[in-house]
């Protein structure tokens, strides 16, 4: 009798071999969602720095800051500690808003207060006038790069963003609520003794263009952009 050999037969539906491109897209997926945390961080270390490199500067500093720079004054807290009470401060009237925190809020308002106090401890005072104009020139630029990180970034508001758009919510112009909060806090702070010069008006007329230019580099395409831009109008 005859045998014949029996041929191995090939399965049906043979397992596909991942391709490289999608082993590569795996391997980056948890990098891109670690990428906003680290954004955000990078822009509250660059946003306390560059408030206190416009403290050393000498010539007036934001709104927020003059009223910092009051309660040190009238406290003896440090800036960095008087900026987290008003950020805590702050939040507390997100309550009757009913706004919501996200991770981005809760870090700034912790975060950019320490990283100012650190930045004041490392960098002296200037005396040199062109020194200080640099000085100057220097952190409102890098105020204006944090701002667009950490906005950006697209993980929450920061405190007083939130306060604003909540504000915004109940029927409020955003631009009128955002210019009554600014001058509120530069009041008081000018109130308390905080310091004003041109280097706030600097600050007040520049922050805002540089935000605006800068924030297309930074927005994350998971963020809602249409907020990030909100933010920095």
């Amino acid at each position: 009798m005859s045998q014949t050999a029996l041929a191995p037969t090939a399965s049906p539906n043979p397992a596909p071999n991942p391709s490289p491109t999608s082993s590569s897209a795996a391997r980056s997926r948890p990098l891109r969602r670690l990428r906003p945390l680290v954004q955000l961080n990078v822009g509250l270390v660059l946003y306390g720095a560059s408030t206190a490199l416009l403290l050393r500067a000498g010539f007036g500093v934001d709104p927020w800051t003059v009223l910092h720079q009051g309660l040190h004054q009238l406290t003896g807290l440090s800036v960095g500690t008087a900026a987290v009470l008003t950020s805590l401060l702050v939040l507390a009237l997100w309550v009757p808003l009913r706004q919501r925190p996200g991770i981005g809020t809760i870090l700034d308002g912790l975060l950019v207060g320490p990283f100012t106090d650190a930045t004041l401890a490392l960098c002296p005072t200037p005396h040199a006038l062109p020194l200080r104009v640099a000085l100057l020139a220097g952190s409102i630029l890098l105020n204006g790069v944090a701002t667009a990180c950490y906005i950006g970034a697209g993980l929450g508001a920061g405190p007083r963003d939130g306060l604003m758009t909540g504000l915004a919510a109940r029927g409020l112009s955003l631009r009128g609520t955002r210019t009554l909060i600014e001058l509120g806090a530069l009041g008081g702070g000018w109130l308390l003794g905080g310091p004003v010069g041109i280097g706030t008006i600097a600050y007040a007329v520049s922050i805002g263009p540089l935000a605006q230019r800068l924030l297309p580099l930074f927005t994350l395409r998971t963020t809602g952009s249409s907020d990030s831009r909100q933010l920095a109008d």
